[in-house]
């Protein structure tokens, strides 16, 4: 899957509402359902919706067959630290990211930079 469909991918999701542990258009999307759709994974089903633990997150994202990059290029999943002991998943694009905004109640795409620190960037593997 190139980085183009991965970004055409989470744009199809533009409008979905918001909806915790969502995976589809049926339910509604969170910003986990939203990654595993734009990367053609599938998502894990249990996690809180508060957590700071960054290498569980790491390591399901390793499992999932991405693999850390430095620089985030469109197509790319950003982990970001959205609050405190919050952590969020988003989508770059050229020029600024899709996520699952949980204030809008539905994914956005958001120009500009990103709003919160980001932790790291993932890619899919150059295998899939």
């Amino acid at each position: 899957m190139s980085s183009a469909a991965v970004v055409a991918a989470a744009r199809a999701a533009i409008g979905t509402r918001f909806r915790f542990h969502g995976r589809g258009d049926a339910d509604g999307l969170d910003c986990v359902g939203l990654a595993a759709l734009a990367l053609g994974r599938s998502a894990p089903d249990s996690y809180a919706v508060r957590t700071g633990d960054t290498a569980r997150v790491t390591a399901a994202l390793r499992a999932a067959g991405l693999v850390a990059v430095d620089e985030a290029q469109a197509g790319d999943l950003l982990l970001c630290r959205s609050g405190p002991g919050q952590l969020h998943l988003a989508i770059r694009t050229e020029d600024g990211i899709v996520h699952a905004d949980a204030m809008a109640r539905r994914v956005v795409e958001r120009p500009g930079p990103v709003p919160w620190p980001v932790l790291s960037c993932w890619r899919r593997g150059e295998d899939d």
